[in-house]
Formats: C-alpha cells, sequence, structure tokens
C-alpha cells in the first residue's frame, strides 16, 4: 500500500524544489518566472484608508488582530494576534482561473529562525460559515512551510475527505519580507515565492468544486505574522489579442515600489509576455501610458505616472532588445479613473499600466 501511494505521489506531482528562497539582489530578475497576474481585480487590500489599531473591515477571523506600521517595512500591515482563521471577504466569482498575491513577514515568539505557526488554504465553502473545522470546506488545498519544507494535501468530501500530498524543499525565515503569488488554472496549483516557483501541481485541486476562499491559519499564539498588498484578480489576461486585436491593453501585472517608478521584481513575466507580442508582431507601435489613483495631489500622481510609463519603455528597450523607436510614453496620473477612488480594490483598478496600439 505505501509503494502504490508513493507512486501515486510520483505521477500526480511536478515539484520545483529550491533549498532556500531569498529576494533578488539589485535589478536582477529570474529569466524562468512566468507568473502573470489576472485580468481583473477582485479583492484588495493594502490597509491605508483604515486606522492604526483596528481590525480591518473587510476581514473576517474568530482570532484577533489589529493594523500596525512597523519599522522596517513600508506600508500598513495586518497582525494576526491570535490563533485563529483570517479570510478576506472576496464575495466575487474567483472563476477557474485566478491569482492570489500578498506580502507577508513571519513573525513569532519562539525564536524559530523560520516561518511557522501558519497555513494557507484554497477552499469550497460557504463564505458566510467559515468555522467549519480541522478538514475545512467542502473541498480543499493547503501548503503549510515549516522547517526546511512545504508541505501540502489536499482532500475533499467525495473522496470521504482523502486526498493526496507532498513537499517540496524551501526555507523561508522569520523576520523576513516574502512576497507569495498563488496561480490557479482549473486544477492546476502554483506557488512562487518572491521571484522563485516553489510548487507546481497539476491536480492540486480534486474537481467538480468551486474553490471559492482563501484562509489564512495560526495554529499557535507564538506566531503573529504581518500580511500587506493582499490582491484576487481573476481571469486570465489575453495579452496578444487585447493589444492587436482590440488595440488596447490594461494591465494590472506590473507594479511599482510605492511612491516610485522603480519596476518590482514581480513584473517581470507580464513584461516579456508584452515584449514576446512586440517581436512577433514586428510593424506594431504603441504607446505605454501610465495612470495613478487619486492619492497625494495632482502634479505629483501625474509626474509619477509619466516616469512610471517610461520605465516600463526602458525595461522594454534594454531587458528585451524592443526598437525604442516603436514605444511612445505618456502618464495621465489621476485624471481618467476607469473606477470611483473610493475602496481598496477601486484604487487598485486605477492603478495600470496601458498599452494602445498606434
Amino acid at each position: 500500500m505505501k509503494a502504490i501511494f508513493q507512486l501515486l505521489l510520483a505521477c500526480m506531482i511536478l515539484i520545483i524544489t529550491s533549498a532556500n528562497i531569498f529576494a533578488q539582489e539589485g535589478n536582477k530578475i529570474n529569466s524562468k518566472y512566468d507568473f502573470i497576474p489576472g485580468e481583473k481585480v477582485i479583492f484588495y487590500d493594502d490597509f491605508t484608508s483604515e486606522s492604526v489599531g483596528d481590525f480591518p473591515v473587510q476581514w473576517n477571523t474568530n482570532g484577533s488582530g489589529e493594523i500596525v506600521t512597523a519599522s522596517d517595512y513600508d506600508g500598513r500591515w495586518f497582525q494576526f494576534t491570535k490563533t485563529g482563521y483570517y479570510i478576506p471577504d472576496a464575495k466575487e466569482d474567483f472563476t477557474d482561473n485566478y491569482t492570489i498575491e500578498f506580502d507577508i513577514v513571519s513573525i513569532n515568539s519562539a525564536n524559530m529562525e523560520t516561518m511557522y505557526g501558519l497555513d494557507f488554504f484554497l477552499l469550497s465553502g460557504d463564505l458566510n460559515n467559515p468555522g467549519y473545522g480541522s478538514q475545512p470546506g467542502t473541498a480543499g488545498f493547503n501548503f503549510k512551510p515549516d522547517y526546511d519544507n512545504v508541505f501540502w494535501r489536499n482532500w475533499s468530501e467525495a473522496r470521504e475527505w482523502q486526498g493526496d500530498a507532498g513537499s517540496v524543499s524551501a526555507t523561508l525565515k522569520a523576520s523576513e519580507k516574502y512576497h507569495f503569488a498563488i496561480w490557479v488554472q482549473k486544477q492546476r496549483v502554483r506557488i512562487y515565492v518572491n521571484e522563485n516557483k516553489i510548487l507546481d501541481v497539476p491536480k492540486g485541486l480534486q474537481a467538480n468544486y468551486k474553490y471559492n476562499i482563501f484562509r489564512i491559519e495560526t495554529y499557535t499564539d507564538e506566531s503573529t505574522p504581518l500580511i500587506s498588498n493582499f490582491r484576487i484578480a481573476a481571469g486570465l489576461p489575453d495579452m496578444r489579442n487585447k493589444l492587436i486585436t482590440e488595440g488596447k491593453l490594461i494591465s494590472y501585472g506590473i507594479t511599482f515600489d510605492v511612491n516610485s517608478d522603480k519596476i518590482k521584481p514581480e513584473s517581470f513575466a507580464t513584461i516579456k509576455e508584452i515584449a514576446q507580442v512586440l517581436k512577433d508582431n514586428p510593424t506594431v507601435k504603441i504607446k505605454v501610458v501610465g495612470h495613478t489613483d487619486s492619492d497625494g495631489d495632482d502634479k505629483s500622481n501625474l509626474d509619477l505616472s509619466k516616469r512610471r510609463a517610461l520605465s516600463v519603455k526602458n525595461s522594454l528597450v534594454k531587458d528585451f532588445s524592443i526598437d525604442e523607436a516603436k514605444i511612445e510614453t505618456d502618464g495621465k496620473g489621476e485624471s481618467e479613473p476607469i473606477a470611483k477612488n473610493d475602496s481598496g480594490v477601486n484604487k487598485a483598478k486605477n492603478r495600470r499600466v496601458e498599452f494602445i496600439k498606434l
């Protein structure tokens, strides 16, 4: 029986291992990084619209937490302070293809050197009744960093709560900031940490279920992690069709440091895909246009949007050898919103880069 189980795991799992996961140095980016965020932002929270010390209104828990600032990490963070589950209240349909991204810092009082006391879940269940049990939902996928490994498993009611399981070698250190990205394509689950893919499971989600809940759990009060820049986006962006056929592509896959024109490394795959579209269509010329939300003053936002568009052009030219003459740039600041700047989700929709076919 044990041999059969091991054979099943070998057939089911495509594991990409890494002895250690570290942030990229300087502006170097991993050419194998293939993560592209979903097309439609359906949930976003960077906790800037609420007061420090409050529990964020877009989240649910049976534990406790509060919005904090940290001297070593920019922005605002949601800190979990008690054992329990923490669920973003994302009511829109995730669809069969979606992405989840967030920054995380693992903090613990047990003097553990690695990420500790955390479980992550993709669940099929009722968002209004998230309590469930030790194996939550009608079906689920769970991954857990533990010492020098990341363990995963799945289950479903249809299989009498049985499923598959496996692990990958990866060291995630405590007190270090990591960018997590989860890419779901029907049953396939890919997980990235910074610019490294650490897990790729073709049948990670059991069939015939809608996985519409993301849940983080702490299983000890010693674990008090920080979470920020949390985003769920649905759908697969069809960049080629949008740009070449429709003449306009709106991208949320290109992100920047706060109030900066420095492109984040996780934007690499999106820019690479756009570069490939331009290489495949050598006569096409484009205009790159930056847009911001309404935070800050108009003049600063306009300048920032122009500089960001120029940074994207420079990346296309320097990193992918696209002819500079084929690219114009512009910035609109906050002047052309596509949603009201009245919530975190809508502000995230307005922070975008557009590519217009000339």
